[in-house]
C-alpha cells in the first residue's frame, strides 16, 4: 500500500517499530503506536506529532489477548485502519545455560500470540472493507534453527510461514500480506549479544527498506542480501554439513 494514512504499529517503543513509527508520521497520517515501556512510547509519539501525524498512543502487552482485542476493535471503528504492522518481539537464548521453559513460553507469548493478537482484531473490518494491509515482523532466524536461540527462531518461523500462508488466503479479499525478515539490526534487542553481528545495518535505514517494500506489497522483505544469501545456504545444506558449524556458534544471552 503506497498511502496508508490509518497505521497500526506494535512494538513502537524502540529499535525497527520506533523508527516505523518516524518513516510513517506526517501531516494527515493517523498513528496507533503500543509498546511496554511508557516513558519512550510517549517521547516516540510525541516526536511523530511533530512530524505533524496524528497520534494515539497505548501501554499495552501484545501479548494479552483480552487487552489488544479491546484496543483494536475500537480503533478501526474510529479510523478504520489501512495498515497493521506486528512488530512487537522479544529476544533471549541459551548463553547463560540451557534455555528455560518459563522464557521459551513468554517468547512465544509475545512473537507468535502477539500477532495473532495484533491482527485477527482488525481483520474483520479489512475483509468488510475488501482493503487493507498486513505485516508481520519475523526474521532470518526463522529460516534455519540457530543452537543458541531456539525459541527465537522457532517463534520466527512461524510467524514466517503463517504470513506466507495468510498472503494467499487473502489476497482475492483485496488484503496485502507482507513478511519482513531482518538480518543483525541496530537496537536494544541487539545490543544485548555479545558476539560479532555480520552486516549490521543502521535502524533508520532498515525502515526504510521495510516501507519501500510495503508500498510495493512484496510478500517477503528479507535484508541485507549478503545475511539472506548466508540463511538461504544454510537453510538448504543437509544438517549433517552445518550442525557441527553452527554448534561452535556464540550463544545469545
Amino acid at each position: 500500500m503506497r498511502d496508508p494514512r490509518s497505521i497500526v504499529i506494535t512494538g513502537a517503543s524502540s529499535g525497527i517499530g520506533e523508527e516505523l513509527a518516524y518513516a510513517y508520521a506526517a501531516p494527515g497520517v493517523r498513528l496507533a503506536l503500543t509498546g511496554r515501556d511508557a516513558g519512550r512510547l510517549a517521547a516516540v509519539a510525541e516526536r511523530c506529532r511533530g512530524l505533524g501525524a496524528e497520534v494515539e498512543d497505548v501501554v499495552i502487552d501484545a501479548a494479552d489477548w483480552a487487552a489488544m482485542a479491546d484496543w483494536l476493535s475500537g480503533l478501526d471503528r474510529r479510523a478504520p485502519v489501512d495498515l497493521v504492522i506486528a512488530n512487537a518481539g522479544v529476544s533471549a537464548g541459551t548463553g547463560n545455560g540451557t534455555e528455560s521453559e518459563e522464557q521459551a513460553r513468554r517468547i512465544f507469548q509475545v512473537n507468535l500470540d502477539g500477532v495473532l493478537n495484533t491482527v485477527h482484531p482488525l481483520l474483520p473490518g479489512m475483509q468488510a472493507r475488501r482493503r487493507g494491509q498486513i505485516a508481520l515482523m519475523a526474521s532470518l532466524a526463522g529460516f534455519r534453527g540457530m543452537p543458541g536461540a531456539p525459541a527465537y527462531c522457532a517463534s520466527k518461523a512461524a510467524v514466517r510461514v503463517y504470513g506466507e500462508s495468510l498472503r494467499g488466503d487473502l489476497a482475492g479479499q483485496g488484503i496485502g500480506v507482507s513478511v519482513i525478515c531482518p538480518g543483525f539490526v541496530k537496537s536494544r534487542m541487539t545490543a544485548v549479544n555479545r558476539f560479532p553481528m555480520p552486516f549490521l545495518m543502521e535502524t533508520d535505514r532498515a525502515a526504510q527498506v521495510i516501507r519501500r517494500g510495503l508500498a510495493r506489497n512484496r510478500g517477503r522483505i528479507s535484508f541485507p542480501w549478503p545475511m539472506v544469501a548466508a540463511v538461504w545456504l544454510m537453510a538448504a545444506l543437509p544438517a549433517r554439513w552445518t550442525d557441527a558449524l553452527l554448534r561452535q556458534a556464540p550463544r545469545k544471552g
